[in-house]
């Protein structure tokens, strides 16, 4: 299928798709002149092989009544599922289609499957499908709790994606024990009159026993851990290699003041900074990237084993690097006083911010000062302290950092860049990994020194390789569509705003500065996350919507992603002067972007899983006990809320709310609202719960309601018009009253 094939099809999927001519559907694709001998040409073929169909008046629709295709499936703890189609664009809810508990056969969470487009839609207009056939399992190997009945070994699969045990056959083969967390080997999955048939894999050990918790994610995910021995031996034969005196053509950097700023905890250290001022006010920005590319060849084993991995994996208490050790917290690492191989992109800023010149080249540095994030401030504020232990040239060094990183901070946000304001909860855990409590992370303005810093990095080689017509992955993210912002500018009119231009990032942005510190931040920060598609790497030149930028990708940090890893290959085309990649890398470029967004979405869930795991385990201890929460999810069978101090999230159900009262469903507000008190729960909206259950097996968390959030027409908050100010109207004068003549009052008597 061409590009252009699977953008129409993507495109004629949309929920808010309404026919449009091939001329109009070619301008929503923002399809160049360049390309539309390529844009007929792929309408052509859909039409020949009858997957659209364009009518007598030229609007152009899909053929819903034949149509088969695959996509991957998500399944839900009800039964049902969505399929999104392997040409859509990942996280986009517009092209799922729904698949009913009794059309999803055995298919499960990952599973790509062939479906059956059906000629009826759900009450939203979201597409109906039937799975016809698992065309490739995502696993077959799963987690579990081993039990017994009537001497029949079981399993219970963690989760809730499976709601009846298991059979295991040999249950004494691996003399398992009532309550020890196993893995399992699938052997016939579960449907509508058919059990489900497992072999035992291994025993990790028993329920709540430290470190089974980890062991189980690790599992469930199937994360690489062991790194075979040849990767090894290629990542010592690096190390044994290296010549710190050997610098070949190398600009040498060392006596350059080079700092790094990383969390206190770090243990690798991908990037590296200089800063120079000249004598006409510019800024000339050295960003210095540890050059992986150098030690992981291409084709090699190390290079196989990255890919595979695609990126390290941060899990509470516990990382899974993408590279051995020697080379991620050894001979790659950025070592303070250490010699270190580099990538250095050099940016030349004018004393307004803008870039005026950037230059790449292959470097030697040797990093001078190493800082944690809270040690950089007090050292910015106070440059002069005679008691500080750094030097004065690094000290004027990170106050000048200071300067232009708040430069171009600003100018970042002046050209439309949009930042949600969600505070992010750090938890503690003790010396076994359990929970303590949580704390709120710092994010000061040291954080955005690096931010800024890096970001210029980023754009700064993507716009070069883009202007080089090479492909690489970018790190795109899509317009979120104008039907999801129209939602948006609908739920923040009832928050009190009006958004003149919901398209408009800067009035996005201006609607998130109103909101900061008010009982509404919650709500629009969290609405307005909903509505914005999810970030990919892809070798489609799509742009950055939140950054408001045409050219993105990632080159910061190798050595913990494999995109970045490539682009420092490509990197070396500039620096080297070599040809560019061929057109005919594109297919292979597209498979490895697609490979990278699924361990990257994988990563995250596994952090997210482990910790919700860990979480769990610590409110055990909390069943009976309030605390404060805010609603992330409202939908028509309850509430989600994630808690304020502790960030754990639990489930609300609709009947819990209030037993005497029946609540609406408003999708537009993101509401449940009761009929008669008028009571209601919103997205965003502060809360104070209880602590009912725990199930760890199932890791879920009910929480009961213990105050009410707010009642319909109470919320007197006066609306604000966002992105153009209200013209005051003239005041009215006040019309003289006619005399009218007194009554005389009677005589009481």
């Amino acid at each position: 299928m061409s590009d252009y094939s699977a953008k129409i099809l993507s495109y004629l999927n949309r929920i808010d798709y309404e026919p449009l001519t091939a001329e109009r559907l070619k301008g929503k694709l923002n399809v160049p002149v360049k390309k539309n001998v390529e844009f007929v040409q792929a309408l052509d073929l859909l039409k020949a092989s009858r997957r659209i169909r364009i009518n007598q008046n030229g609007l152009v629709r899909l053929r819903e009544k034949s149509e088969s295709l695959t996509g991957t499936l998500k399944r839900f703890s009800s039964g049902a599922g969505v399929v999104l189609p392997g040409d859509a664009t990942a996280g986009d809810r517009a092209q799922e289609i729904y698949i009913s508990q009794r059309d999803i056969r055995d298919g499960h969470t990952g599973d790509k499957v062939l479906i059956k487009l059906l000629n009826r839609r759900r009450s939203g207009g979201q597409r109906c499908g039937r799975i016809i056939d698992v065309v490739e399992r995502a696993t077959t190997t799963f987690v579990g709790t081993y039990l017994e009945r009537f001497g029949q070994g079981y399993v219970k699969i963690d989760g809730r994606n499976f709601h009846e045990p298991m059979v295991i056959d040999d249950p004494g083969a691996k003399g398992a024990s009532t309550g020890d967390k196993i893995v399992v080997e699938i052997l016939r999955f579960p449907a509508h009159f058919q059990e489900g048939e497992a072999v035992l894999v291994e025993i990790l050990g028993a329920k709540g026993e430290q470190g089974v918790d980890t062991l189980s994610i690790v599992h469930e995910f199937g994360l690489p851990t062991d790194f075979p021995d040849g990767v090894l031996d290629e990542a010592r034969k690096q190390v044994h290699e290296f010549d710190e005196k050997d610098l070949g053509d190398r600009t040498d950097l060392t006596r350059e003041t080079i700092v790094t700023i990383d969390p206190a905890d770090a243990r690798d250290f991908d990037d590296a900074i200089s800063l120079k001022q000249t004598t006409n006010g510019h800024w000339v920005l050295g960003v210095h990237i540890a050059d992986v590319a150098h030690y992981v060849k291409d084709g090699s084993q190390l290079d196989s084993e990255a890919q595979l991995r695609g990126n390290s994996v941060y899990l509470p208490g516990h990382v899974i690097p993408m590279l051995p050790e020697i080379l991620s917290n050894g001979l790659a690492s950025l070592q303070k006083g250490k010699i270190r191989l580099t990538k250095t992109v050099f940016i030349e800023f004018d004393p307004q911010g803008l870039p005026v010149h950037t230059e790449f080249a292959n470097t030697v540095i040797k990093v001078s000062r190493r800082f944690a994030y809270q040690e950089v401030m007090p050292l910015i504020e106070e440059p002069e302290n005679r008691r500080s232990r750094v030097s004065m040239k690094v000290r004027k060094l990170l106050k000048k950092m200071h300067q232009l990183a708040m430069l171009l901070r600003k100018r970042r946000f002046a050209a439309g860049a949009l930042e949600l304001h969600l505070k992010e909860v750090k938890i503690d855990f003790d010396k076994n990994h359990r929970v303590t409590g949580a704390h709120e992370a710092e994010h000061d303005e040291s954080h955005q020194i690096i931010e800024e810093f890096m970001l210029a990095a980023n754009i700064a080689v993507a716009q070069e390789l883009s202007d080089r017509e090479i492909i690489f992955p970018h790190r795109a993210h899509g317009d979120p569509s104008l039907a999801k912002l129209k939602a948006f500018a609908e739920f923040a009119k009832a928050l009190g705003y009006t958004l003149e231009r919901p398209q408009s990032r800067r009035e996005l942005q201006q609607l998130i500065q109103e909101s900061q510190g008010e009982p509404t931040e919650y709500a629009v920060n969290y609405a307005l996350l909903r509505s914005l598609k999810q970030a990919v790497y892809t070798p489609e030149e799509e742009g950055h919507y939140a950054l408001a930028v045409e050219d993105y990708c990632h080159f910061t940090s190798p050595i913990r992603r494999y995109p970045d890893l490539i682009v420092h290959r490509i990197f070396d085309t500039i620096v080297r002067k070599k040809k560019s990649r061929k057109k005919s890398d594109y297919l292979s470029m597209t498979k490895l972007c697609q490979h990278c967004c699924t361990t990257e979405r994988r990563a995250i869930a596994a952090e997210r899983e482990l910790t919700k795991l860990k979480l769990l385990t610590f409110m055990q201890e909390k069943i009976g006990e309030e605390i404060n929460a805010v609603i992330t999810g409202v939908e028509n069978f309850g509430i989600f809320c994630q808690g304020v101090e502790i960030p754990v999230e639990g489930f609300i159900h609709i009947g819990r709310l209030d037993r005497n009262d029946y609540f609406d469903h408003e999708s537009s507000t993101f509401s449940l609202v009761a009929r008669r008190s008028g009571m209601r729960f919103r997205l965003g909206d502060r809360i104070r719960v209880k602590v009912a259950k725990v199930d760890l097996d199932s890791r879920e968390l009910d929480f009961l309601p213990v105050e009410s959030v707010r009642k319909s027409g109470k919320n007197k908050r006066k609306k604000k018009l966002i992105g153009k100010k209200k013209k005051k109207k003239p005041a009215a004068r006040k019309k003289k009253k006619p005399r009218t003549k007194k009554k005389k009052r009677g005589n009481r008597s």
